[in-house]
């Protein structure tokens, strides 16, 4: 962790050594992320419950359309668990090479299943959304309530015998403030357009949950059952929703 605190003549960084592209990968996220969690003054619970090796699924909800969520998170885990997360993220970020290669920089891997797959048997953590970007770009209306779970993750589960840590994150539905949101599914697959009410982020507080790891007991060859991997996606989706109703009962308002 960079120390902010330091005398002025004592250095963290050489920058005049350092190339471009490590002050813009290296040094510079960690100093955005430091002042991000300052700043949504983030609290983390559950770090005990994320297993130190082998393949494992973060399943996050999915909120606050900025990616503010998908970043803050890769930065806690590879922080505190020395693991290097893998993000699984919209396709869109890897449609032209100029958003292609900072999001490969930052550890996001386009979300198809393939990929998660290819991850996992290489004993990887990655960080799956199971809502998708539906949850992502909800209308703030929608406040902490989940939109149906994709069956992804739990097919990549069932393949890779990988263990799935239940993540609640809350703040980023105060933090950016939805009105709408524009669907052009049908010029364009997983378009999705949020009409975001502010662009600087509020400062709502935030915490994140790791959850207790789910094991799920089911031979391989069940990743072809369908209604299997619905209901366990509904039963996993349905335990998230009553604790995040739960937290936010507890914690009241976001910004205080």
């Amino acid at each position: 962790m960079i120390n902010f605190f330091k005398k002025p003549n004592e250095k963290t960084f050489n920058l005049k050594a350092l190339s471009a592209e490590a002050l813009l990968y290296k040094v510079f996220p960690r100093f955005f992320m430091e002042l991000l969690k300052k700043y949504f003054r983030l609290e983390i619970v559950g770090l005990e419950n994320i297993p130190t090796k082998g393949p494992v699924i973060i399943a996050p909800n999915h909120s606050g359309f900025s990616g503010f969520d998908a970043m803050i998170l890769s930065y806690v885990l590879q922080q505190n668990t020395k693991r290097i997360p893998r993000v699984m993220t919209h396709h869109l970020w890897f449609l032209t090479e100029t958003t292609a290669l900072p999001a490969q920089k930052l550890g996001f891997t386009e979300a198809t299943y393939e990929n998660g797959i290819s991850l996992l048997k290489k004993n990887n953590l990655i960080v799956l959304f199971p809502e998708g970007a539906q949850g992502n770009f909800k209308p703030s209306s929608e406040l902490y309530q989940l939109q149906e779970f994709k069956r992804g993750f739990i097919r990549m589960a069932l393949e890779t015998n990988a263990l799935i840590v239940p993540t609640i994150v809350l703040g980023a539905e105060e933090t950016h403030i939805n009105l709408h949101t524009l669907k052009f599914t049908k010029f364009l697959r997983g378009l999705i357009i949020p009409l975001p009410l502010n662009v600087i982020p509020l400062p709502a507080k935030w915490k994140i949950i790791f959850e207790k790891p789910i094991q799920l007991n089911f031979a391989p060859e069940k990743v072809k059952d369908a209604e299997l991997c619905h209901e366990l996606a509904s039963e996993i989706q349905e335990s998230m929703q009553k604790k995040i109703t739960k937290e936010i009962k507890k914690r009241g308002s976001g910004y205080f």
